[in-house]
């Protein structure tokens, strides 16, 4: 290679100024290189490091993709597509692992080898011989032999010191040879040993990318790219949802300022709300700490069903406090608090004492808990059948302005199905549009919330004659028992039922007349406050209608299935229903009552139910009519083979008296003793076969 200087080796031997001097240079250079190959030797060191690193970094993060879906994130953790996508990313950062692998071995053996090799092997060895070639054992032995002594000349000295400075020269010679090969070497070898590591590593890397470019095809550009779309879109639905947070943050920070102070918000502003059937909220519980003490804690109270739940702070689920089915509740005034409710439960064991913040928040409380005890949450639309439920007890002690307007705010918004058993259709006349629903029941009458049988003369008139008769029931139980109860029905049909209530009506077919009676029934309980039901069961056969105790098993109340003429279930609330019933007093006038019940299972089933039994005892009827018909042709048949039997025997009688009348009139003509008969005489004949001609005529005449 041209222009590399080179020491002499041939003036090794001489050891001038001038070759020592030029041999300075090159232990300068060596010196040179030595401290810069150890720099470019820790800078390549970090690079194999590093990229050792990213091999086993990249190898971590595969695995670790591959095992997302067996984590267990509490929010979330089951994205599929999520799931998917990771698992295709693991895919290809396996793939670049497995490059990067590929890439720390070849830059160990390409890029480290050749720069250890010239450090450890080549510097190193320079090194040795420059300690060697600065020994001065050359220099102490010709100091000692040009020191030896004309006058005391000894051989043998002589000869030691002469054997002395040929054995250190001999060796200082062979070493400034092998020491400036060395450096003469080191001038070649520092070329290849900084340009083969950097060639290694730039074909290490080469590689690298063409493993790539043959991993990372058209296939996986596509896939970042919809991947990248992805991101960008998530990024800006975070920053609309973002923006959108703040904006909630602001309109609350502007709309929640008045609700800060924990007195009565302005009614105008924040009005009661009372058609909720869900409330959760701050409340403080009194606990009793003694006889007359007790103690109020503040705790987190919700609604959960028909159950009233408190949850304290730090708790992962909450308790039940009590039930709110059929329970009461009221606002009380205690003396140490106010703003407090009380609700009892169903059967009067467990009070619970409640204080909320402001009135607002107890009236609110205690409308729903209300609502939530009449069962309203079980509807379809809750919170609206509450509102109307609401509005109507309002109005049912508010009068209203005008009776279109009550009767257009309590029509259904939607036609109900009706099941009905009469003539009448389901639908509404048009009649009704312009009347109140009010003319549907009869004025001022009373609402019974307990089961009484329909008073009538009949029913009056059997009762006394079974008092007569010593057949009594000491339950209530009537104790006649007609042949519909006695013989066995095709339909029977159990229900568990409670009933609400009955009241008369006035039009027994309308079709609105059990939807009012259900509104008035409901807002009077709800105005007093009635919530307890009586639970009985509805057997329907195709004789009558049956509510039986279910404890006794007695039959408190029997409705002749003729006498129900129109059945129907809510609008709303499937599980309301009830049914007219018209009976007839002893005096020749009748009257109709309407039955409210709530039924466990839905209404319209037992409205079909009913439905059933009225078209089987219909058809029972007519069959039984088809019978008598039957029956009836059949007796008048009969009759009339009997009349003509008689007929037929009477003309045989009258045939037979004809005849014996013809014997007595013909003289005595005894037969001759060989067996003939005497031949009659032609007017004989002609009077027999006219008599005959006449019988023949009178039957057929008689013949029908």
């Amino acid at each position: 290679m041209p222009g590399i200087e080179k020491l002499p080796i041939e003036e090794t031997l001489e050891d001038s100024p001038q070759t020592r001097s030029l041999l300075g240079v090159f232990e300068e250079d060596t010196a040179a290189i030595s401290n810069y190959c150890t720099q470019l030797y820790q800078a390549m060191q970090r690079i194999y490091d590093a990229q050792n690193e990213l091999s086993a970094a990249t190898h971590l993060t595969s695995r670790l993709l591959k095992e997302y879906d067996k984590q267990r994130f509490p929010l979330g953790g089951d994205d599929e597509v999520m799931s998917s996508t990771l698992q295709q990313f693991a895919k290809v950062i396996d793939e670049l692992s497995s490059c990067h692998a590929v890439l720390s071995t070849q830059l160990a053996d390409a890029m480290m080898f050749p720069i250890t090799q010239f450090k450890e092997r080549d510097l190193k060895e320079i090194k040795r011989l420059t300690s060697l070639f600065l020994s001065a054992d050359h220099d102490t032995a010709i100091n000692r032999y040009s020191r030896l002594s004309k006058k005391r000349d000894n051989d043998k000295v002589r000869a030691e010191v002469v054997e002395d400075v040929y054995t250190s020269r001999k060796k200082q010679h062979q070493t400034m040879m092998h020491y400036f090969c060395s450096l003469n070497t080191l001038q070649y070898k520092k070329k290849t040993a900084l340009l083969e590591p950097l060639l290694g590593y730039m074909q290490a890397q080469i590689s690298f990318f063409k493993l790539g470019s043959e991993n990372l095809t058209q296939q996986w550009e596509d896939f970042l790219g919809t991947i990248g779309t992805s991101v960008q879109n998530v990024r800006r639905e975070m920053e609309e949802e973002v923006g959108q947070m703040q904006q909630t943050i602001q309109q609350m920070e502007r709309s929640c300022d008045p609700l800060y102070v924990p007195c009565d918000p302005d009614p105008a502003y924040s009005p009661v709300c009372r058609s909720l059937t869900r409330k959760q909220g701050y409340l403080h519980i009194r606990n009793k700490t003694g006889l007359v003490s007790s103690s109020w804690e503040r705790q987190y109270f919700f609604t959960q069903g028909g159950n009233l739940m408190h949850q304290a702070r730090g708790e992962v689920a909450g308790g039940l406090v009590t039930d709110l089915d059929n329970c009461s509740v009221m606002a009380v005034d205690c003396d140490d608090r106010r703003f407090c409710f009380q609700v009892t439960s169903f059967d009067g064991k467990k009070v619970v004492t409640l204080q909320a913040e402001s009135r607002k928040d107890c009236e609110e409380w205690v409308s729903t808990i209300n609502n939530i005890s009449k069962r309203i949450y079980l509807s379809e639309n809750a919170e609206e059948l509450a509102a109307r439920v609401n509005q109507s007890a309002l109005e049912a002690v508010t009068p209203s302005p005008s009776f279109q307007q009550r009767h257009e705010s309590m029509r259904p918004r939607r036609t109900g199905r009706a099941s009905s058993i009469s003539s009448v259709g389901s639908e509404p006349s048009p009649a009704l549009s312009v009347l109140s629903l009010d003319a549907l029941v009869a004025p001022e009458t009373p609402i019974q919330f307990d089961i009484i049988s329909p008073v009538s003369e009949e029913n009056s008139g059997q009762s006394k004659t079974a008092a007569q008769c010593g057949r009594s029931n000491p339950f209530g139980e009537s104790g006649d028992s007609t042949s519909e109860d006695s013989e066995d029905s095709i339909l029977h049909q159990l229900f568990i039922v409670q009933f609400l209530g009955s009241m008369e009506v006035k039009t027994p077919e309308s079709a609105d007349v059990i939807s009012e009676t259900m509104r008035q029934i409901l807002a009077a309980r709800a105005i007093h406050n009635i919530f307890r039901m009586t639970e009985s069961h509805l057997l329907v056969t195709c004789g009558c209608l049956k509510l039986i105790d279910p404890q006794t098993q007695v039959t408190r109340l029997r409705f002749p299935l003729s006498s129900v003429v129109h059945c129907s279930s809510h609008q709303d609330n499937k599980r309301l229903f009830g049914f007219v019933l018209q009976s007839s007093g002893g005096r020749g006038d009748s009257r109709a009552v309407c039955y409210i019940f709530e039924s466990n299972n839905d209404g319209e089933k037992i409205c079909d139910s009913i439905g059933l039994a009225k078209q089987i005892a219909l058809h029972s009827e007519m069959d039984r009519k088809a019978v008598e018909k039957r029956k009836e042709q059949d007796k008048a048949k009969e009759k009339q083979q009997e009349e003509l039997s008689k007929q037929r025997q009477i003309e045989k009688d009258l045939e037979e008296q004809s005849r014996l009348i013809a014997a007595s009139s013909r003289p005595a003509n005894q037969p001759a003793s060989d067996g003939q008969f005497l031949v009659l005489s032609n007017s004989q004949s002609e009077d027999s076969d006219a008599g005959e001609e006449g019988k023949k005529k009178g039957e057929s005449e008689l013949l029908p």
